[in-house]
């Protein structure tokens, strides 16, 4: 097994068993999605996205202190891509639904309703 393969399966071990508080997207109740990230000494963070055509500062995300911000978004059904923005920087999220290689880099996917339950 080649040592990629075998530190996927270590980072998604570690993932799997980390405190429920601490998963990073969570599909609520009413259907919205609450998005949290961690990043120390940033002025601001935004999400961007297929849903809001990739805007920086069109889902901005709400200062938690600690280095933890949080943002919930009402999206519809299917496959989204996103990223985070902090201060001018993308950052991919590793614990969502999936990653996607694209020309700009690696997006996290979300999956949701009908297609979440197809997947």
């Amino acid at each position: 097994m080649s040592r990629m393969v075998v530190h996927a399966v270590r980072i998604r071990t570690v993932l799997r068993n980390l405190p429920e508080e601490l998963n990073v997207i969570t599909v609520l109740p009413s259907g919205g999605v609450e998005f949290r990230f961690f990043r120390r000494q940033v002025e601001s963070v935004s999400i961007v996205g297929t849903f809001n055509g990739w805007r920086e500062g069109e889902a901005p995300m709400q200062d938690l202190g600690d280095g933890w911000w949080r943002a919930e978004l009402n999206l519809g059904d299917g496959l989204h891509q996103f990223r985070y923005i902090a201060d001018g920087q993308w950052f991919t999220d590793f614990a969502a639904h999936g990653v996607e290689h694209s020309r700009w880099g690696i997006n996290s996917l979300i999956v949701l309703g009908r297609a979440r339950a197809a997947a």
